[in-house]
């Protein structure tokens, strides 16, 4: 199983058409391209119904947009996490501001997610919710906070202050926590500082998934990875 390394580029196709369908495999095999030929780590995060589609296709670590915290058996319309998995997923975002969960339920799927061997990348908020979610043991941390998100106006730049204190209360609270940061992401230039920041990558999405060019924009993000 494809694992996911840092410094890292997660790319969130949220449910945006030019990333649906046919669309997702285009764009995961651009960042995929794009990630091989500057040595960068990548990942995407499609919709449910392309997890499949792509990982089949296009051979890149694949999280789901969300799971839930659930076992198999008697759950119609609920997300396990082994389907996720059987579908090709390596992984799963949890959290994330347009999907927000309680403390508990990430807790729930965290401990589920681990016990058959899925990466987690629980979003946060603020400093304050990346603390708490630290103490949890995800994997990764992806600092977002809200108001920013799909804005073009970068948090490594808006508010370095939130990666900063957000990196030192996660590693903190648990040393082996890796922090990402979001919102508002959309050049190289706001990758480089993210990382000058102490963030180990980056989670963004319209910033690539919504460029009227998808190839230059995303080896423009990747080439602020090799600033940093």
């Amino acid at each position: 199983m494809m694992m996911l390394e840092t410094p890292i580029v997660i790319v969130n196709f949220k449910t945006y058409p030019e990333a649906t369908g046919e669309n997702a495999v285009k764009l995961a095999r651009l960042i995929l391209e794009a990630g091989k030929d500057h040595g960068v780590s990548v990942a995407v995060a499609p919709q449910l119904a392309d997890i499949y589609r792509v990982a089949c296709r296009v051979k890149i670590p694949v999280l789901a947009q969300h799971v839930d915290p659930v076992k198999p058996g008697r759950n119609t319309g609920w997300i396990t996490p082994e389907s996720v998995k059987a579908a090709g997923a390596v992984g799963t975002l949890i959290n994330h501001a347009e999907h927000k969960i309680s403390i508990d339920q990430i807790a729930s799927v965290v401990a589920r997610a681990n016990e058959i061997g899925l990466s987690t990348v629980a979003c946060a908020a603020d400093i304050e919710e990346s603390r708490e979610i630290a103490k949890l043991g995800p994997e990764m941390i992806a600092v977002e906070p809200p108001e920013l998100i799909g804005t073009g106006v970068s948090v490594s730049k808006a508010k370095p202050e939130v990666v900063t204190r957000s990196v030192g209360a996660v590693k903190e609270a648990n040393s082996k926590v890796k922090v990402v940061c979001g919102a508002g992401i959309t050049t190289g230039d706001d990758v480089a500082r993210a990382l000058e920041l102490g963030a180990e990558g980056v989670l963004l999405a319209s910033g690539i998934v919504c460029a009227q060019d998808q190839r230059a924009a995303i080896v423009d993000i990747i080439r602020g990875m090799l600033k940093g």
